[in-house]
Formats: C-alpha cells, structure tokens, sequence
C-alpha cells in the first residue's frame, strides 16, 4: 500500500469519529498554542532587553578608562591613555577601531540663558557616526571649531537672571542653536572667580569665544541615546583650542607631574573601542581589563540579560510543554479506543497478508495528522493571542518600559511547533500502533 492510500485511510478513519477526533485535536490546538505563547513570551522579552540596552550605546563598543578616572588622582603612577595607547589597542585582534576621547567642562551662554556642559573632543571617524537630526558635519579640512549638540543639552540652560530654566517653568529655554552662535568660556574657574565677592581683584575675566553649531543629535528632550547629554567637537580642534586659551597653564581635567607642571601631550578620559563582532567584545574587554585598564561594555548587562530571558523562557517553556503532554495523553487514549473498536478489521488485514509495517504507519499517521491539525490551528490561535497581548495589553511597557511587542513569534518557532505537534502525536501513537501490530489475527477476528 503506498503512502497516499495509506494517509487516505487514515483521514477516512479520523472522520468517521468525529468528536473524539475534534476533542483530541481540540487538546493539541491548547498544548501548542500555550507552548509557542510562553516560548514567543521569552523571547519577546529578551528582544526587548536587548534594544533598551542598544538604546544605551552599541553592543560592539568598549569604553576604556585608566585608573585615574576612578581614583581622581592625577599625580599617582598610572597608565595613561595616551596617543600611543590608541596605536597599541589598535593592534589587538578583532579590533576595528580606536576612537579617543578628549573631555573638558566649559561654560555655553546665549542670549539671556546659559549652562556648563562637557564639551566632548572625537575624532572625525566617530563624529560621523553620531545621528543627526539638524546639519551636517562641516568639510574635514575646517579650521574652526563647530559643535553638535545632544538632543537633550537643551533642558540645562537656565536663565542667568532668574535662575529658573526648564525644570523649574516647565517651558523649554528659547536657545536657537543652527540659527545663533553660542558663546563658550573655556577657563570657567577664572570665570566664576571674576564673577565672585570682589576679594579676587586680580582675576581677569576669561575670554569669550563665539562658536557656530554643526548639527543637533537627532532625538527629542526625553530620547535617550548615547550623545544625548554632552556637545561634540573636532579633537584636534579641540587641542589646538585649549592650548591656545591656557597656552602654558595647566589645561583642567588633565593631570600634571610631580612638579605640578602640564605633560606635554594629551591625556584622554576616556577610549572606545570598537570591535568585529558581539561575540568577541567580552574576549577583549578582558584582554584590556588584564592590562591594567577599566574597560566595560553594553555586552555585560546584555549577557546578564539573556541568562535571565532563557531561565524564564525555560520557565514558560515547561508551562506550555504541560499542556502538551496532557494532548499527548489524549491521542495516545484515542488511538488506543480506535485499536480497541477496529479490532476485527486489524485481524482481517492481517488474515489478508497485510505486512505488519503497514499497519504500524497507518496508526502512526493517524495520531501524526491529529497533531498535525492541531498543530496548524495553534499557530493560528497563538499568533491572534499575541495580536491580542501586543495591542491592547502593551506588556512591553509595563515590563521594562519600552514601547514594542513583548509577544514575538519567528517563523523557526511556527515551523517547529507544527513538526513538534506531529512528533508529539506519532511519539503518543507508537505504542498503541505495535500494539495493533501484536494482535492474534485469529483472535482479533472471533473479536466481537
């Protein structure tokens, strides 16, 4: 009997108990509708995890401090980042880029309204990779030095009259940073020193430089990205700017000798790494942390995340595997009523010479095609349940805060719920199939 004749009969046989064969099918529709829900809910979240995490900086990214950005010592034998730094982790495997980080806090004032900010020097392959929202990067020959705001600088400045800036009216500062320059005091200790009690006669007030915006962070006030909070610049501009408005003076934020004279190169607060691919960030995260640096990433939390997501997917897993075992009982219950009530017709195709394989698959494909039906239509009723769970329910924002889908189903889960159903019917069906296959022809057929 070939495979077509075979599955034909099987159907006929299904169809001819139609209840039994709906309630059965009805226990496969529960038991993979509730294990692809509980498995799409895992890995919903861990999807979710993830992009908050992105939404902090790259997964690909190391940031790297020495040890004086954690003690505050600038006078203790450390390991500086240096010029030379960038070259030496440049060199180390999976290594795509060293971008340094110059940082120094400057006073930005405008009309009426002004605040200190951390003025961020980078590299001109960094800058490009920052999102803009208003400008473009000036010509990479410039000589002057243009800025690009994060999305959120806004919201610090403050009135230099009243004191009171967003936080306090609730109203956004009238700052037009494309349209108007922006006055920036690079030596804000002077600064505030000219702007005291009168006892610093000698203090002459610092001068004020005039400089044009590049562009905004693309984003709103309460979009978080990594640039949101600091104003970046050029890093060669940057140096140049410094040492010409301290010219032999120590540079704040840069650390001195025993002396307490300046070094004669730039020291960096801070690197970032970027590396090939995920699964090599944490291999040279460690590599660095060996050499003597602080090094952390994004990959940290997402690890930490993920060993989470799999022991609740685990979790939620078992639930939904619970309600399939109890379908698995019910097929194996079906199938062994069906044996019970075809008894005299096995004995028949026996008594005809029908080989024993054939009446083994013919069972097989009978409890097979009930998880197969069952296993279709629960796919159907999972993907409306997680329509449901997404639209109105809005777990995802309830969860971690984010806006997004905390039911996810990938097509691989569709696919292997459905061949699951079909294993889990056929694996139900086995053992009342060889018992199909061990009845006594003549026994079978005296049956009544």
């Amino acid at each position: 009997m070939n495979f077509p004749d075979l599955l034909a009969m099987s159907v006929n046989n299904l169809r001819r108990r139609k209840l039994r064969t709906a309630l059965t099918v009805l226990g496969v529709i529960i038991g993979t509708a509730a294990i692809v829900i509980m498995v799409s809910l895992g890995i919903g979240l861990n999807e979710l995890n993830r992009e908050l995490i992105e939404s902090y900086g790259s997964l690909t990214t190391i940031r790297v401090h020495s040890d004086r950005y954690y003690s505050g010592d600038s006078n203790q034998d450390t390991k500086y980042l240096t010029d030379e730094i960038v070259g030496e982790f440049a060199r180390i495997p999976h290594v795509t880029g060293v971008y340094p980080l110059l940082e120094t806090h400057v006073l930005m004032q405008q009309g009426a309204y002004q605040t200190g900010v951390t003025l961020v020097g980078a590299p001109r392959e960094y800058l490009e990779q920052i999102p803009l929202g208003e400008g473009e990067l000036p010509p990479a020959n410039s000589k002057s030095i243009e800025l690009i705001y994060g999305n959120a600088i806004i919201q610090w400045f403050s009135n230099s009259k009243t004191g009171k800036g967003y936080w306090e009216t609730g109203e956004l500062p009238k700052i037009d940073f494309m349209g108007k320059p922006m006055f920036v005091i690079f030596d804000v200790n002077s600064y505030y020193q000219s702007q005291g009690d009168g006892s610093s006669e000698n203090v002459t007030v610092p001068k004020k430089y005039m400089l044009r915006a590049a562009g905004v962070v693309a984003g709103g006030i309460d979009d978080y990205n990594d640039h949101a909070y600091s104003v970046y610049t050029d890093l060669e501009l940057l140096k140049a700017q410094l040492k010409k408005v301290f010219k032999k003076n120590p540079i704040p934020n840069q650390p001195t000798n025993k002396k307490g004279k300046p070094y004669s190169y730039f020291i960096y607060d801070s690197m970032l790494v970027s590396v090939d691919k995920m699964e090599h960030v944490m291999d040279v995260q460690r590599l660095l942390n060996d050499q003597g640096y602080q090094a952390y990433s994004n990959m940290e939390w997402m690890e930490q995340s993920e060993k989470q997501s799999e022991m609740i997917q685990a979790v939620l897993g078992g639930i939904g595997a619970v309600s399939l075992f109890v379908a698995a009982i019910g097929i194996a219950n079906t199938m062994m009523m069906s044996i019970y009530e075809r008894t005299k017709e096995i004995g028949v195709m026996k008594v005809l010479g029908c080989d024993m394989g054939v009446i083994r698959n013919m069972f097989l494909l009978e409890s097979g095609f009930i998880g197969f039906m069952g296993g279709i239509i629960g796919i159907v009723l999972s993907y409306g349940v997680s329509f449901f769970m997404n639209r109105f329910l809005q777990l995802g924002q309830m969860v971690n805060g984010m806006d997004g889908d905390i039911s996810r189903i990938p097509s691989w889960l569709s696919l292997m719920a459905i061949g699951f159903g079909i294993l889990v019917g056929m694996a139900a069906g086995f053992l009342p199939a060889l018992r199909a296959m061990k009845l006594s022809p003549l026994a079978a057929i005296r049956n009544e």
